[in-house]
């Protein structure tokens, strides 16, 4: 058997891992990869000290239900890079990378040892397209490839540039990675970050660790800011679980947003939480001042109760499975939240909360939602809010890629997919195979929630892959 896997990001780690447990029957691997940065994909690649993995260890960890993984491999590195207020490691993301790339490498020489055939392909695919029982792959340099499987694990988005700024001077349309980009402003510059999300938190933090003594200014149109990590708690949901809304789905035969706020509504009900209210403080995400939700979460870390830390950790570990069993008048009810939703499920860590605290409290930082316009003229650029208009000097599009979206190199491989009839476009966004032997594992798989994909979800995909080719050829090899 011939597995081509495209791409070699976490998501092709997680397969390689998977794949490194499971086979049986040695065969071959292609990994394609242009990037010299292999195993890190596009968020892990070498950087800046200051851009941090934005989770704990406990839910980083590329091979699937294997908690232990990754703190495994950091063992004596995580003390160095301990976040006091989380009590847990926080590392540089360039070090994450190191750890994806040495499961990576591991797993490859598994494979060799048990017989596997494994090469790395330094070139872009450009084109696929079945021929008979096999796919035929066509890269950048004109050759041809052969494969049984072909895995697309070609990571996420890219920031879209929704004011038209490309092109100007002083602005950057992708600020990763952050050590190539902000050398380029000046100390003193009066710099603008589109967006309020992970991404733009970085961009502030990092600005302030490299010295800059201008203002910066967030502008969004809503406004908020992720939520800030709690300190986590021997606290496993045992309502809020798979086997619970198959159960629902199995005696109902399908299951409704009411049956999920049932689900967390009886796990807050074990603690002696209020439902209620707290489903009033998060519904106030969208209308309570910013910096004072800010400080308040802040001060809410140690905080026992489990509602906020249920949500984070099943958003993305029930989340997935149960977005494909609701009706799609229900997902809509949830797309309204959307914004509400992410700053929930992609928290930012308290040592970068604090930094950002600090830089709202002596003004330095501010946050400016209502934006309208952006436009770039003589020389400066012209934002355009509900009820005013300020200039900056620069500006960082800071905007975070929606969930599902193609990534631009991925571009001329999608479309020929199409063409073929391998694949088609989910009407919400992504790839969804039309072939039994076309995987797609990561944030471009279609028919999955409305947040960006975790690393633990990318995992788990990864692991169904890995099982899902694994069996075919072991069909193959029987008939």
């Amino acid at each position: 058997m011939d597995i081509a896997i495209v791409g070699a990001g976490a998501a092709a780690v997680g397969l390689l891992d998977s794949l490194a447990a499971t086979a049986d029957s040695p065969g071959a691997i292609t990994v394609f990869e242009p990037s010299p940065h292999l195993w890190r994909g596009r968020p892990y690649g070498p950087d800046l000290d200051t851009v941090l993995v934005n989770a704990p260890p406990a839910i980083m960890s590329i091979r699937h239900l294997d908690f232990a993984h990754y703190a495994a491999w950091l063992g004596t590195r995580g003390p160095v890079h301990l976040d006091e207020r989380l009590g847990q490691p926080l590392v540089p993301r360039a070090l994450y990378g190191e750890y994806l790339a040495h499961t990576a490498e591991t797993a490859l020489a598994t494979l060799r040892e048990d017989g596997w055939r494994v090469r790395v392909v330094t070139a872009h695919v450009t084109g696929a397209a079945r021929s008979g029982a096999r796919w035929s792959l066509r890269t950048e340099d004109g050759r041809g490839h052969e494969a049984d499987h072909v895995a697309l694990c070609v990571g996420g988005g890219t920031p879209q540039d929704h004011y038209g700024l490309g092109g100007a001077s002083g602005f950057v349309d992708d600020p990763y990675p952050l050590a190539r980009i902000l050398d380029q402003v000046a100390a003193d510059s009066n710099v603008a970050v589109i967006g309020s999300g992970l991404t733009a938190v970085d961009v502030v933090v990092s600005l302030a660790t490299r010295g800059h003594t201008g203002p910066t200014t967030l502008l969004s149109r809503s406004g908020v800011l992720p939520h800030v990590w709690q300190r986590p708690v021997e606290h496993r949901p045992q309502h809020v679980t798979a086997e619970r809304v198959a159960a629902l789905h199995q005696h109902h035969g399908a299951v409704a947003l009411q049956d999920l706020i049932g689900l967390l509504r009886a796990e807050l009900a074990e603690t002696g939480e209020d439902f209620e209210s707290f489903m009033a403080e998060l519904l106030a995400t969208m209308t309570e001042d910013p910096v004072r939700r800010l400080r308040a979460q802040l001060d809410a870390v140690d905080d026992s109760r489990i509602g906020r830390r249920v949500l984070q950790e099943t958003a993305h570990s029930v989340g997935p499975y149960a977005w494909r069993l609701l009706p799609e008048p229900e997902r809509l009810r949830l797309r309204r939240h959307f914004r509400m939703a992410t700053s929930v499920a992609s928290p930012m860590v308290p040592v970068n909360a604090a930094t950002m605290m600090r830089l709202l409290d002596s003004g330095q930082l501010t946050i400016a939602p209502g934006v309208r316009k952006i436009e770039a003229a003589d020389g400066v650029f012209r934002v355009r809010r509900d009820d005013d208009e300020r200039t900056f000097d620069a500006v960082i599009n800071a905007v975070n890629p929606p969930p599902q979206a193609i990534p631009r190199r991925a571009g001329q491989l999608v479309t020929a997919l199409l063409a073929d009839g391998s694949a088609e476009l989910h009407p919400a966004g992504g790839l969804v195979p039309a072939d039994p032997r076309l995987h797609v594992v990561g944030d471009l798989a279609g028919g999955g929630p409305f947040i960006t994909s975790s690393i633990a979800g990318v995992a788990a995909q990864a692991a169904r892959a890995a099982q899902t080719i694994v069996a075919a050829g072991d069909s193959g090899a029987m008939s």
